[in-house]
């Protein structure tokens, strides 16, 4: 791709970013009208400095594992009014070592501080990490889980909602392992819940499972106010013929929310007793 039609440049002016939301927000295959592409510092009209601050991403260092800042390692040309096609390279400044590569089209409008920018793609790949815990729970599944990961990064919502469906039900019983395990560590006097959830476990249909719990999971594992299986059922039961691909990637993009936030809230949980646990236990013995 060399050239972008009018009708996407257009497209592109209905919603404006900024270079750092274009870089952090903005996925891979998309247009984007950029306000302020041009590096106000240098003079213009006729300037082919672009502006490239510091943007916040997710870095994976042993020394980060959170969200952190990266600089701008070098300074690709871009053109008034044609495309060049372009590399970006960030890396983190608190370890110094976890880099992003982007690739881009990018173009500044004639005499003005804006332009069009489209991303290619990124590496690595656009999109919040998933978390170890869930890769453990997704176990044979987690490379349906990727592909789902990767087309919802490309914006094919259907695909997207056909693979994480597939997911949560192959995994079920896992997930319900899941569950039983950690109300057994926090609330382990609740036996009917527990009864119900092996018993769910044992349909064979993902639906059929959570349709047949009656009682409420404990407070700790809702999210806001609701139980995360409900969730899951409900996009789940969405069906996917009757939806266009738009409306396949919001659903998509739920379930995969609402998974990883459920297993975090189970990972948190269990954590949180072990800790209660070990206070009690120093508080005790002194």
């Amino acid at each position: 791709m060399s050239e972008i039609s009018e009708e996407k440049n257009e497209e592109a002016k209905e919603t404006q970013y900024t270079v750092r939301e274009f870089f952090e927000i903005v996925p891979p295959n998309k247009t984007a009208y950029v306000i302020d592409m041009r590096d106000n510092k240098t003079s213009y009209p006729g300037s082919e400095a672009i502006n490239l601050p510091e943007i916040l991403l997710y870095c994976d260092h042993d020394s980060c594992k959170g969200e952190r800042l990266f600089k701008n390692t070098n300074n690709p040309t871009v053109y008034e009014d044609r495309f060049a096609n372009v590399y970006f390279i960030y890396k983190c400044k608190n370890c110094g070592v976890t880099t992003k590569t982007y690739s881009v089209m990018a173009k500044f409008y004639l005499n003005q501080p804006s332009g069009v920018m489209f991303k290619y793609g990124e590496y690595p790949q656009f999109g919040p990490p998933t978390p170890a815990k869930v890769v453990r729970i997704l176990d044979s599944e987690k490379d349906y889980y990727f592909k789902g990961r990767q087309s919802e990064n490309q914006g094919l919502g259907i695909a997207a909602l056909a693979y994480y469906r597939r997911v949560v039900e192959n995994q079920k019983n896992k997930i319900f392992d899941e569950i039983i395990r950690t109300i057994k560590k926090i609330n382990p006097g609740d036996s009917v819940l527990i009864a119900e959830l092996e018993a769910a476990k044992k349909e064979n249909q993902f639906s059929k499972s959570v349709e047949s719990i009656k009682h409420a999971i404990p407070q700790i594992l809702l999210i806001d106010g609701h139980n995360p299986l409900t969730l899951l059922h409900s996009a789940l039961s969405e069906g996917l013929h009757a939806k266009t691909d738009e409306e396949c990637l919001e659903i998509a993009t739920s379930i995969r929310v609402v998974l990883t936030e459920m297993v975090e809230r189970m990972s948190n949980a269990l954590k949180d007793t072990v800790e209660l646990k070990n206070a009690l236990s120093k508080i005790i013995n002194k």
